[in-house]
């Protein structure tokens, strides 16, 4: 069953409707609904078409957070063969909000790690909704590192509100956690690629997607601090959040203006949750690219790239 977010209300009402008459034609074969039926369906497309060929950043961030969108897991079954995930930062625990392990992508050796948000009530709490902790970032070093010895390329998949602000993340070292997840993606002497596959939240996402080359699904948002954080902040009021989503500039079309975004996935009509298979194989295929992109780059070419795209970002950002 669909969710529909509330910018959605009225095509919910129309899509509603159709399925009405089609439960009525089923109940009795002897009625025909399909003109009318036809006639709504068409009517909900041009919708649908209409709502998402101009989503505000806030609407976009909605989408983003959708439930049903496809998560970090959804595309490691899906695109991942021989996924043997590693657990545990041989310190203090296993994070459950970051899965990461080795596997094959096209039958090629791979490390892939990711943030997983969950997918009901119970996988939630246990994936925190997606917000690691220290050893959560800690694990992803430790993936990095073993990636660096044995040349293996690294895949990340980015799809978190944030690192999570908890008492005992911060006694453990949270802020030291993300910077050294963050230093070890410039550190290491293999192809880095990422994609924003909902949210990118603050440097709980940069400690994953400091790469040489970063895609964004077209509907995925990418910010230094949530809109709702930056209302709170700027105006008291974290009703002002469309404010903040328009201000923060955290779309994928507007970090690819600012340099911060390599590539945009185009996502089936409607959002990633209405189609997840369609948005999957997209993600397969910017994978690839990057890849590819990337080939024949020695270790020394590989972390000069990846400096020099963080340290020319500001020029860029201020001539965009």
């Amino acid at each position: 069953m669909t969710q529909y977010m509330d910018f959605e209300k009225p095509l919910a009402e129309i899509e509603g409707k159709a399925e009405e008459l089609r439960a009525m034609a089923r109940r009795d074969p002897d009625t025909d609904v399909t003109a009318e039926a036809a006639a709504l369906d068409a009517k909900a497309a041009k919708m649908l078409n209409d709502l998402y060929e101009s989503l505000t950043p806030w609407r976009k961030c909605q989408v983003a957070r959708h439930p049903d969108r496809p998560h970090c897991k959804d595309y490691i079954e899906a695109l991942f063969t021989e996924y043997t995930p590693l657990a545990g930062d041989r310190n203090f625990a296993d994070d459950h909000a970051v899965m990461g392990g080795l596997a094959r992508f096209n039958d090629q050796p791979v490390i892939v790690i990711g943030h997983e948000k969950g997918n009901d009530t119970k996988s939630r709490i246990e994936r925190n909704f997606g917000m690691a902790r220290p050893e959560g970032y800690r694990k992803a070093v430790r993936l990095m590192e073993m990636a660096h010895r044995f040349g293996l390329p690294v895949i990340t998949l980015v799809d978190t509100p944030g690192a999570y602000p908890g008492k005992g993340a911060e006694e453990r070292g949270q802020s030291e956690a993300i910077a050294r997840a963050t230093q070890k993606c410039l550190e290491i002497g293999v192809p880095l690629v990422s994609v924003i596959i909902g949210e990118g939240g603050s440097g709980g996402a940069v400690a994953f997607a400091t790469a040489n080359r970063v895609a964004m699904l077209e509907h995925s948002v990418y910010s230094v601090i949530s809109p709702e954080g930056c209302a709170s902040i700027l105006w008291k009021d974290a009703e002002k959040m469309r404010e903040a989503a328009e201000a923060l500039r955290l779309t994928a079309q507007d970090l690819t203006r600012l340099g911060v975004n390599d590539r945009i996935i185009p996502e089936p009509k409607g959002g990633a949750h209405r189609d997840p298979q369609t948005a999957i194989a997209a993600v397969s295929d910017a994978i690839t690219g990057m890849l590819k992109s990337l080939e024949g780059k020695d270790a020394k070419a590989l972390i000069k790239d990846r400096r020099e795209k963080y340290l020319d970002m500001g020029d860029r950002g201020l001539a965009a």
